[in-house]
Order: structure tokens, then C-alpha cells, then sequence
């Protein structure tokens, strides 16, 4: 039998919520199939940025130059790119994407391995303000997934597990960054160079730091940047390669 009561509104049923988007750029797609074909693409949105930030710095990369840049206003801009969290993680994966990577490893997880370490090298020495962006917001975007897949392949004839080669490549990665910002703090400050090299030479000689000054009476003349970055390299894919200890 029907009711004759006036439903309240709390009776009545709430209209569904609209979903929340994602907060991954990657989870968003890049268009609908609705409406005119985008004037712009991530691809090209990402690259304009990048030329921005090699020329300028990563903070020269706004969202309104990138916009100017692309002969673009700034609010449509974010149709394409909803915050400049997600301009970053396009930089970073079209970066990502300048390795060339083979179909497959060689084999010989020692070479492979330097062979990425030292594409990574050029292209942080492209790209000055990526090491810096690479440690503060790792990447997860396509070209990021390809690397990690290939880096999973390259180390599988170790015999580690999964979990100990991911580990491995954070820190294979991690090496890579500190050595290129150190080559850009060596660059951009020599005068400091100087005095720091003068500074440790005083502290080797006043007989109160034995191991340092042994150091310096054995470490020769400055190394070749080239050979540094290898013999450190060795050391590196050297711990990639040793068993991990038990837990």
C-alpha cells in the first residue's frame, strides 16, 4: 500500500558523487574522443619545457612560458596539464626517454650495466637541472617503466630477487645523480674548489688527521673526470652484483 507521506529530503537519494581524478597524469588520459583533435600533445608540451629549462633552469620552465612557448595561453594549458607537478613528471619521462636501450640485454651484466650508467651520465650533462628533479620526484611514467623493465632484465642473471634489484637500481640510479651534481658544483665553483683543496692540504700537514694526510701523500695527481666516474662505477655495479645479506 502506498504512502501519502511527503518524502524529506533526507529520503530522498543523493546524487552520485562525481569520481575524484587521479592524481597521476599517467592514470589521466591524454585526451577524449570527443571534440577537435588537441592543438597540443604531452610530447610536445614536454619538450617545449625542457628547452626552456636547459637554457634557463627548471624554474624558468612556468607554465606560462611553456604556454608562450607553444604560442599557447595559460589556462589552456592546464586543459593539457592540470598542475606543475605534472609538467615535471613529463619533463622527467621525455628525458627518461633518450636512453637506447637494446631489445634485449647482452648477457654480460657488467657492461650492460655501465653502458646505462654512462647514457644516464650524458644525459644529465644535457640536461643540468634533471639530477636534481630525478632525486626529489622519481619518475613513473612510460619511458620510466621501460628503463626499470630493462634494468630488471639486465640484473636477472644475478640471481637476486625482484625486490633486491629494484633496490639495487636505486641506488645504481642514486650514484649517477650525486656524481653529476658533483661535476656541476666543481664546474660552477672553482674558486671554492680551490679553497677547499687548500683547506684539506693545511689539515693533512698539521698532524692531526694521520689517515687524511696518508691519503694525500698517496693519491697522485687529479684524476681524469672520465676514469673517476669509472673506478667509482666499478665499486657501484661491484655492490649491485654481491649477494644481498639474509635478513
Amino acid at each position: 500500500m502506498p504512502s501519502d507521506k511527503t518524502p524529506s529530503s533526507s529520503d530522498r537519494p543523493s546524487a552520485p558523487e562525481a569520481p575524484e581524478a587521479p592524481e597521476l597524469i599517467w592514470l589521466r588520459p591524454e585526451r577524449t574522443g570527443r571534440g577537435p583533435r588537441p592543438a597540443h600533445s604531452r610530447d610536445s608540451i614536454a619538450a617545449a619545457a625542457i628547452t626552456i629549462a636547459d637554457a634557463e633552469g627548471l624554474d624558468a620552465a612556468s607554465m606560462r612560458r611553456v604556454a608562450a612557448a607553444l604560442g599557447a595561453g595559460t589556462m589552456s594549458l592546464y586543459n593539457y596539464v592540470p598542475k606543475k607537478e605534472h609538467l615535471l613528471d613529463l619533463m622527467l619521462d621525455a628525458a627518461t626517454g633518450e636512453y637506447a636501450l637494446p631489445a634485449a640485454p647482452t648477457g654480460d651484466v657488467r657492461a650492460d650495466l655501465a653502458d646505462l650508467a654512462h647514457q644516464q651520465l650524458a644525459i644529465f650533462r644535457r640536461h643540468p637541472w634533471l639530477p636534481a628533479l630525478v632525486l626529489a620526484r622519481p619518475g613513473i611514467g612510460p619511458n620510466a617503466l621501460r628503463y626499470t623493465d630493462h634494468f630488471l632484465a639486465v640484473t636477472a642473471p644475478t640471481g637476486l630477487g625482484g625486490g633486491a634489484r629494484m633496490e639495487a637500481m636505486a641506488m645504481f640510479n642514486g650514484f649517477v645523480c650525486q656524481y653529476a651534481q658533483y661535476e656541476q658544483t666543481a664546474a660552477a665553483g672553482a674558486k671554492w674548489q680551490s679553497e677547499l683543496v687548500g683547506y684539506l692540504t693545511r689539515a693533512a700537514m698539521s698532524g692531526e688527521y694521520p689517515h687524511l694526510a696518508q691519503a694525500f701523500a698517496t693519491s697522485g695527481p687529479p684524476a681524469d673526470p672520465e676514469k673517476a666516474f669509472d673506478r667509482a662505477l666499478d665499486r657501484v655495479i661491484a655492490a649491485v652484483l654481491a649477494p644481498a645479506a639474509e635478513d
